[in-house]
């Protein structure tokens, strides 16, 4: 995310900061994380071989919306990540919902 937000920001500086100069580069990273963060959390939990992953998959792309979008601004700068406890709490949320959908479909 870092790498797409230096993007909007270059795109932004190049065309001389005018308005929503930069907003596609900043649009698309945000999009593609969130796109991304469920098909990782399912690509995951497929090469582990484990079965359930539909809450894990929903909650933690929404989860992950929510936590990327709220620290936007901790990220939106040279060298910016979100904060490791945010992050701790994310892992932690996805280990208690790994497995939660246990529900056989025989």
């Amino acid at each position: 995310m870092s790498g797409g937000y230096a993007w909007a920001r270059d795109s932004a500086r190049a065309s001389g900061d005018s308005m929503f100069s930069g907003a596609f580069e900043f649009l698309f990273t945000m999009a593609a994380s969130w796109a991304l963060m469920p098909l990782l959390l399912w690509f995951g939990m497929r090469v582990l071989r484990e079965t359930g992953n539909t809450v894990l998959v929903v909650v933690g792309g929404l989860v992950w919306a929510g936590v990327s979008g709220y620290f936007t601004d901790d990220i939106d700068r040279a060298g910016g990540h979100i904060p490791v406890l945010a992050l701790v709490i994310f892992v932690l949320l996805g280990t208690a919902l790994a497995g939660a959908d246990t529900g056989r479909r025989d």
